[in-house]
C-alpha cells in the first residue's frame, strides 16, 4: 500500500512530544476509529490474506485502531495508541531488491492445488501488525522487539516500514526479505521522512551488535549480508538503502519527489533544493532519511507535509499558472487516502492522557484533522459509527465528500477549506488545553471521554459548515450553469 510516513523526535518537536504519522493510501477503503478493549482482543488471530493463525498473549491492553469497516480483506487496523502511551503506525510499503528477496524470500500463502494438498499459510503483513503488536508493548523499543520476534517466527509476505513511539523515543523498523529486519531510534533532534522506499541511509552495526542503544537488527544480519554478497558500498560505510533497497525509474516520479518536498520544508536553508546547483532535486536517490528541522515541528507542520501537493513549486497540479510540470510527480495528499493520524505522546501531560491521536479521513489536502484522547473505553459515534454507505453523519464520509467536491474546483474552494482546517485546529487545541488542566486538577480520567465528545461535536459543526460552503461553491462552478440574461 502506498503511504507516506513521518517520525518526529522529542527535541525536534515544539513541546517535547514524539510523533509518528502516516497517510494510509489504500483503495478508497472505508475506515473508522475505535477503541479495542481487552475483552474484545482475540486470543487467537486469523489472517485473511495469509490464512495464518497466531496465538496471542493473555494480557492485552486497551488500544485505539483505525480498521477497515468492510472486513472482507481483514482488519487493517492501521494505527493507534495503547493505554501505556505507546503509538504505532503500520505500515509503509517499501522496496527491496531482488538479491535480498532471492536470499530470504517473502512468505506467501500457497493455496492447495488438489484435495490431497494442504494450504501453506503466508507470513504477517500490514493487515495484521497493529493487532498483533500494539496491545502487548510498553515502549517503542518493545514494539520493535515484539514485531521482530513475530517476523522471525512467521515471516512476512511484503516489505514494510513500521513506526513506534513513546514519550521519550521514536523508532523506525524496516523488514528485509521474508524474515530479516533492521531498526533505528530516531535522533531526538531530527525528523524522519519515508515515502515508499527503503528509507534508512545509515546504520551503526557496532551499536546493534554491542550496546543496542540506538540500533537493533536481526542477530545474523552481518552473516546474511556477507554470505549473499549484498553490500554494494564502495567507501566502507554501511548504507542499508543501497544494501537492501532498490532503485527504479518510477521512484523518481512516485517516491523521491515526496521526500524532496518534505525535506525542502524542514530544512530550506541547510540544503539547496532548487536550481541548477541544488544539493537535492525531486529525482535524487540520496535525500537523507532524517533531517534536523530548522524550526521546532508541530502537529500543524506534520499535517501540512502529509497534505502536500508541491505547493510553492512548479509541480503543483492545482497552480493557476501552467508551468507545464504540474502533476509531474505523485503528490503526498492523494484522492484514495483512507485515514491519516498523528500519534502524539506528550511527556508533560497527566500520565493517563499523555497519548493524543489526531485523526483525518480522506484526502489530506482538503480535510481537517483533530485530536482525541486515547486512554478511554470508547469513542464518540462520529468516529466509530461508519458504514459502507455514504452519510454526512460521520467524520469519514463527510470528509470524503468535501475532498471530492473541492478538488475539481480548487481555486474556488481552497479558501473555504483553509478556513475549515484552521478553525478545527484552533478549536481542537483550545479543548485540549481546557481538559488537560481539568484532568490534572481533578485526576478524573472520565473527563477524557467528555472532552472527546466535545471535540467530535466541534468537528461535526465545522465539517457540516465546510460541506455547506464547498457544495455551494462547487455548484456555482457546474458546467450547466445558465442565467436568463445569458443570450
Amino acid at each position: 500500500m502506498s503511504c507516506t510516513t513521518i517520525l518526529v523526535g522529542a527535541k525536534a518537536s515544539h513541546d517535547g512530544s514524539t510523533m509518528v504519522a502516516r497517510t494510509e493510501d489504500g483503495h478508497f477503503d472505508v475506515k473508522n476509529m475505535v477503541v479495542v478493549n481487552p475483552k474484545d482482543q482475540p486470543k487467537k488471530y486469523k489472517s485473511v490474506i495469509s490464512h495464518l493463525t497466531v496465538e496471542l498473549p493473555d494480557n492485552p491492553m486497551r488500544y485505539t485502531a483505525c480498521p477497515n469497516v468492510d472486513r472482507k480483506a481483514g482488519i487493517w487496523a492501521a494505527t493507534g495508541i495503547n493505554e501505556a502511551n505507546v503509538g504505532i503506525t503500520a505500515t509503509e510499503t517499501i522496496t527491496t531488491n531482488p538479491r535480498v528477496l532471492a536470499a530470504d524470500p517473502l512468505v506467501v500463502y500457497k493455496k492447495p492445488k488438489g484435495r490431497k494438498e494442504k494450504e501453506v499459510p503466508g507470513g504477517i503483513g500490514e493487515e495484521d501488525i497493529v493487532v498483533l503488536v500494539l496491545p502487548y508493548i510498553r515502549s517503542a523499543r518493545e514494539g520493535v522487539l515484539r514485531l521482530a520476534e513475530l517476523l522471525e517466527k512467521y515471516g512476512t509476505y511484503e516489505s514494510n516500514g513500521i513506526a513506534f513511539n513513546d514519550e521519550r523515543e521514536a523508532w523506525w523498523m524496516e523488514t528485509i526479505g521474508g524474515h530479516h529486519w533492521i531498526a533505528r531510534k530516531v535522533p531526538d533532534d531530527q525528523v524522519v521522512i519515508a515515502p515508499n522506499q527503503f528509507a534508512m541511509d545509515g546504520f551503526d552495526l557496532k551499536d546493534a551488535f554491542g550496546k543496542k542503544e540506538n540500533s537493533l537488527c536481526s542477530a545474523d544480519l552481518r552473516e546474511f549480508v556477507a554470505e549473499n554478497h549484498l553490500d554494494l558500498n564502495q567507501d566502507g560505510v554501511f548504507n542499508p538503502r543501497s544494501v537492501f533497497g532498490s532503485r527504479r525509474d518510477m521512484d523518481h516520479v512516485y517516491n523521491t519527489p515526496r521526500a524532496w518536498f518534505m525535506g525542502r520544508y524542514l530544512a530550506p536553508k541547510t540544503y539547496r533544493w532548487d536550481g541548477e546547483n541544488a544539493d537535492f532535486t525531486p529525482e535524487s536517490d540520496n535525500i537523507p532519511w532524517s533531517l534536523k528541522p530548522e524550526k521546532k515541528i508541530t502537529a500543524e507542520d506534520v499535517k501540512y507535509l502529509l497534505s502536500g501537493n508541491y505547493q510553492g513549486t512548479p509541480y503543483n497540479p492545482y497552480a493557476r499558472q501552467d508551468t507545464g510540470m504540474g502533476g509531474k510527480y505523485r503528490s503526498i495528499g492523494i484522492n484514495r487516502t483512507g485515514v491519516t493520524t498523528i500519534c502524539q505522546i506528550r511527556p508533560y501531560a497527566p500520565e493517563a492522557v499523555k497519548g493524543l491521536e489526531w485523526v483525518c479521513f480522506g484526502s489530506t489536502t482538503f480535510d481537517a484533522i483533530f485530536p482525541v484522547y486515547t486512554n478511554v473505553s470508547k469513542l464518540p459515534d462520529y468516529l466509530t459509527k461508519v458504514t459502507t454507505d455514504v452519510s454526512t453523519e460521520n467524520f469519514f464520509w463527510a470528509s470524503r465528500l468535501i475532498g471530492a467536491l473541492a478538488d475539481p474546483h480548487f481555486a474556488a474552494t481552497i479558501p473555504l477549506v483553509n478556513r475549515y482546517q484552521d478553525e478545527v485546529f484552533i478549536r481542537g487545541r483550545q479543548l485540549v488545553l481546557e481538559y488537560d488542566r481539568k484532568i490534572a486538577e481533578s485526576g478524573d480520567l472520565r473527563l477524557a471521554e467528555e472532552a472527546n465528545r466535545k471535540l467530535c461535536a466541534m468537528a461535526k459543526e465545522e465539517t457540516v459548515k465546510a460541506l455547506n460552503d464547498v457544495l455551494l461553491a462547487a455548484s456555482e462552478k457546474m458546467k450547466n450553469a445558465y442565467h436568463l440574461e445569458d443570450y
